[in-house]
This record gives C-alpha cells, sequence and structure tokens, in this order.
C-alpha cells in the first residue's frame, strides 16, 4: 500500500458513497484508476464492506453500555447473545472476564432486565457510556495519507 491507497481509504472512511470521480479530483487521479485502486483494496481484504452509520439516539436507543462478562458457557452464551437484539458487539477478551459486550438499549430500566437474562449464564460487570467524545476513528497513521 502506497499514500494515495491510504488517501483513498480515508476518503472512505469519511464517506464512503463518495463519487469515484470525486475522489479521483481529490487525489488528483481519473476516476478509472480510482476504481482500480478500490477494486485492488477489495480484492486484498483491506477494504470489508461499506456500511451506514445509524445514530442510536435517532431510533430511540438512549443508553449504551459495555458488559464484562465471565462465564463458563461460552458457547450458549455466544448463541444469547446472537438472538439478542440488544448486543451490537461481542469480544473475547483476556483477563479475570472472558467476554466484553456493547449493549444498546432505550433505557437504563431494558439495560437492568437485559442483564438480569443474562444471570444464569456467569457474572457481569456493567460500565454505563456518558458520553462518546469519539467512535469509529481512522486506523491508520495520519503520516501515511497525503
Amino acid at each position: 500500500m502506497d499514500q494515495v491507497d491510504y488517501k483513498i481509504l480515508s476518503l472512505l472512511h469519511e464517506n464512503s458513497r463518495i463519487p469515484m470521480a470525486e475522489m479521483g479530483r481529490i487525489i488528483g487521479m481519473t476516476q478509472p484508476a480510482v476504481k482500480e485502486r478500490v477494486r485492488r483494496l477489495e480484492e486484498q481484504g483491506v477494504i470489508t464492506g461499506y456500511h451506514a452509520s445509524i445514530s442510536p439516539a435517532k431510533l430511540g436507543k438512549h443508553t449504551t453500555a459495555f458488559i464484562l462478562f465471565r462465564t463458563k458457557q461460552c458457547s450458549a452464551f455466544i448463541d444469547f447473545c446472537k438472538q439478542s437484539p440488544e448486543v451490537t458487539d461481542l469480544y473475547r477478551i483476556s483477563g479475570e472476564y472472558n467476554y466484553m459486550l456493547k449493549v444498546v438499549t432505550e433505557t437504563t430500566e431494558e439495560l437492568v432486565a437485559f442483564s438480569e437474562r443474562t444471570g444464569d449464564f456467569g457474572y457481569s460487570y456493567t460500565l454505563i457510556v456518558l458520553t462518546a467524545p469519539f467512535e469509529k476513528k481512522m486506523l491508520m497513521v495520519e503520516d501515511k495519507i497525503i
């Protein structure tokens, strides 16, 4: 990957719907050349998909929490999380707890109800998000972007 690839990734991260022609104007390349670069990044697995960024608050979801969870019933717990609409992300982690969940609910009461449903699987520690100064930050180092 070169600086042009990093710039393409930066532009797509900012706005995945940016037209190839506009991206070409910004970078100083033709639209077909940019399209070929993007295709190559997709084939290499660098770009794995394009996603809409959705506001939980606009969907009435005002409570976000991270839950550290310890269980010995890993497969059953994973299945439970897959079936639970409140769980948006699930991570296997090291340390005292073996999972970390990101949970989004309308209210803290719904969060409590969700937490109670997890009781049969093990023990949890809940951290409620107060604010999110930023999310989904670009992974690349700034000096690689032209």
